[in-house]
C-alpha cells in the first residue's frame, strides 16, 4: 500500500471578510497526486478558499502548509517562489482575446523563464498536444468552442511544469458531453503527470467522476463538515446536509 504524502495542509483556517466571517475551523490535507474536490453550495466559499490556497488573499487566521513552509507566514518572496510552481485554471479560461492560443501559452515561459523563442515554441506546441489540441497556436480564443477554450486554458496552467494544477469550477457554462470530455483530461494529466489537482465545483458528475478526496464547507454552519474521497462519504455520512448535497435530495 502506498504511502499518502502531503502536498498542502490546511490547519484551523478561517476565512473573513472584515468582520464577516465566512468560513473557520478548516482543517484538511490534499496528498500528492490528490484529485481534491473544495465543494459545497453557493456563497459557501469555495473560491475564497482557493484564492487563499493560491496566495491572492490572507487568511484571518490558520496556516497554510506548503510542505515543511507556512505559506502566509513567509516573505513575499518566497510566496511567489513557491506559487509559481502552481497553475491556475479560471472558470472563464481567462485567455487574453487579443492574443493567439500559442501567445497566451508562451506568456508565463516568456515571463518567468530564459528559454529561447524557439524553444517556447516547442514547449507550447507541447502544452497544446497534451491538452489534446495541437495544430491549434494560432486560432485566436473567439475562434474556438467554449470547451476548447477551458483546454487552452489548462494548457497555459501547465505552461511551468507546476507541481500543483488549481480548476475554478472548470466544468461551468460546458454541456455535459464537453464537461466529460475535460473531465476525462484532468484523469490523463493526473495519470500522465502525476500533478496534484485542487478542483473547485459543486458538479456531482465531476465530484464523483474525478474526485479521490475532498472538503465539504457547509454554509450554514460556517465550517467545513466533511473531508475525504467523496464516494466514500456518500456511503457512510450521517450528515443530511452532506447527504443531501452529494445526491441533491434523490432517495436512494
Amino acid at each position: 500500500m502506498t504511502v499518502k504524502q502531503p502536498h498542502i495542509v490546511v490547519q484551523d483556517l478561517t476565512m473573513a471578510y472584515g468582520d464577516f466571517v465566512l468560513m473557520r475551523d478548516l482543517t484538511f490535507t490534499i496528498n500528492r497526486g490528490d484529485i481534491f474536490i473544495i465543494m459545497g453550495g453557493s456563497g459557501c466559499g469555495k473560491s475564497t478558499l482557493m484564492t487563499i490556497l493560491i496566495g491572492l488573499k490572507a487568511p484571518a487566521r490558520g496556516r497554510v502548509m506548503y510542505g515543511d513552509l507556512d505559506f502566509w507566514g513567509a516573505d513575499p518572496q518566497i510566496r511567489d517562489r513557491v506559487i509559481r510552481r502552481a497553475g491556475v485554471m479560471y472558470q472563464s479560461g481567462a485567455l487574453w482575446s487579443s492574443m493567439t492560443l500559442a501567445e497566451n501559452i508562451a506568456l508565463p515561459l516568456e515571463t518567468y523563464t530564459t528559454l529561447s523563442p524557439a524553444r517556447i515554441r516547442e514547449v507550447v506546441a507541447l502544452k497544446l498536444a497534451l491538452v489534446g489540441m495541437g495544430g491549434f497556436e494560432e486560432f485566436y480564443p473567439s475562434e474556438i468552442s467554449g470547451g476548447m477554450q477551458k483546454r487552452a486554458g489548462i494548457a497555459r496552467a501547465m505552461a511551468l511544469d507546476p507541481e500543483v494544477l488549481f480548476f475554478d469550477e472548470p466544468s461551468a457554462g460546458l454541456d455535459p458531453v464537453s464537461a466529460r470530455r475535460l473531465d476525462d483530461l484532468i484523469l490523463e494529466l493526473r495519470e500522465s503527470l502525476g500533478t496534484t489537482m485542487v478542483v473547485v465545483t459543486h458538479e456531482l458528475s465531476s465530484i464523483f467522476a474525478i474526485g479521490s478526496n475532498s472538503v465539504f464547507l457547509d454554509a450554514a454552519k460556517r465550517t467545513m463538515t466533511a473531508t475525504g474521497d467523496p464516494k466514500k462519504l456518500l456511503a457512510e455520512t450521517r450528515n443530511s446536509t452532506l447527504r443531501l448535497f452529494l445526491t441533491r435530495g434523490e432517495k436512494s
